[in-house]
């Protein structure tokens, strides 16, 4: 009885029947599901671990941006506050030019009738 079962292995693993063929591509039919599952789930966490430092990434350059609009804009505040100053000194020295110029005229008037006046003495 040892020997007919000591050939029986012998069959299997040489010549395998149906049943042994069918547990057989069922099994590795199971182990390519598990090794898809494995590789799979090791991809979707490699992925997700890019997908968020990526997010991270941008997060971070968006706040610099942001950061940096709001620098050029108090820029852009205090470069209009000082036009407007500029501009109210320009339009304080335009009127006292015109004032002077007025003056000017005004004295220029004023000899030319006091030369006139000399000259018909």
């Amino acid at each position: 009885m040892q020997r007919r079962a000591y050939w029986e292995i012998m069959r299997l693993q040489f010549y395998p029947t149906k049943e042994s063929s069918k547990m057989k591509k069922t099994a590795l039919r199971a182990s390519a599901l598990a090794l898809f599952v494995a590789m799979a789930a090791g991809c979707a966490t490699t992925g997700l671990d890019e997908v968020r430092a990526t997010a991270d990434r941008a997060a971070a350059d968006a706040a610099a941006a942001a950061s940096a609009a709001e620098a050029a804009r108090a820029a852009a505040d205090r470069a209009s506050q000082a036009a407007s100053s500029a501009q109210s000194t320009a339009d304080q020295a335009l009127a006292a030019a015109t004032e002077s110029q007025a003056c000017c005229e005004a004295n220029k008037e004023k000899m030319d009738r006091m030369f006139q006046k000399s000259m018909s003495k």
